[in-house]
């Protein structure tokens, strides 16, 4: 018995890394399984692959940013296998490039891609379960590069800070008609962020990998929360960000106010701030200028 014994999945973005893994996991665990994939090839390559280890599945090819092929996903799935029951949202493209480089298509390809990449699917299934009286899950794919900011990813971490509020507020709006919204932010190293590291760090990493030793940012890694957050043992959890990698399941802290300075019932003189403002920092113990938040991260890339 598996966690999704009899549930459908649509998971896009599945035809390479993370995707792939979170398809081939649902599987494992009962699933039949949409691949939803821009590459055609790739995306009928997982389809394969599952079939040849006896799972169901159909690949899905398009551009999850326009809603005409949202919808066809949706229908698709349901046609095929007679229902929805988890959504995994997960297609995504970088353009890294400091602001003052980054061009106009830069920002617009990556914000359609993930933002409307994920509101159109999630439109789409979110109003399937509400015409069908059904519950549903979705799992969307944000980033620490949004939650915590990243240098040179003003486009990527923008879209992916929105993927997190976009999956909280969906959360409480589905929350009526028992359809759950939870976001991850993984870390693993897929085929967009191998190529940036150093070829010190890849051949020390091929070589533990050769040893047998635990590849601790595998992309395989992220499926299983996924696969539990699709399925419903998870049902009572609904508008969460978690973080995931290796052997690791973290959960974030939404933004929260965690210091105040008043003026004692008066409108504040620009002039009084300054002398003032200070004790937000201090209070706090928040750093004034500027601060490279993924250094505050638990597990970095290269010092495994």
């Amino acid at each position: 018995m598996g966690l999704l014994d009899g549930k459908v999945v649509i998971v896009t973005g599945a035809g390479r890394g993370i995707g792939r893994g979170e398809a081939l996991e649902c599987v494992n665990q009962g699933a039949a399984v949409l691949v939803a994939e821009f590459d055609a090839d790739a995306g009928e390559a997982v389809v394969k692959e599952i079939i040849g280890a006896g799972g169901r599945a159909i690949a899905v090819s398009g551009d999850v940013a326009e809603a005409d092929h949202a919808h066809a996903l949706v229908a698709a799935a349901v046609a095929e296998f007679g229902q929805l029951d988890a959504l995994v949202n997960n297609a995504g493209i970088l353009r890294d490039r400091t602001v003052a480089k980054m061009s106009e298509d830069d920002w617009d390809a990556v914000i359609r891609v993930h933002l409307r990449g994920h509101f159109l699917p999630t439109r789409a299934a979110v109003r399937y379960w509400k015409e069908a009286e059904r519950p549903g899950h979705l799992v969307h794919t944000a980033s620490t590069s949004g939650l915590l900011g990243n240098f040179g990813q003003t486009n990527y971490g923008a879209a992916k800070a929105g993927i997190a509020a976009f999956s909280t507020i969906v959360a409480m709006e589905g929350a009526r008609n028992g359809i759950t919204s939870n976001a991850i932010a993984p870390t693993a190293l897929t085929r967009m962020t191998l190529d940036l590291l150093p070829d010190s760090f890849r051949a020390k990493r091929d070589e533990a990998i050769e040893r047998g030793e635990f590849d601790f940012f595998a992309p395989e890694n992220v499926a299983p929360l996924v696969t539990f957050l699709c399925s419903d043992a998870s049902s009572h959890i609904s508008g969460k960000v978690f973080g995931v990698q290796g052997d690791s399941i973290e959960i974030f802290q939404p933004f929260c106010s965690v210091a105040e300075v008043k003026n004692d019932g008066r409108r504040w003189d620009p002039e009084d701030i300054p002398g003032r403002i200070d004790e937000l920092f201090s209070a706090a113990g928040v750093q004034a200028g500027p601060e490279n938040m993924m250094l505050r991260m638990r597990y970095q890339i290269l010092d495994m």
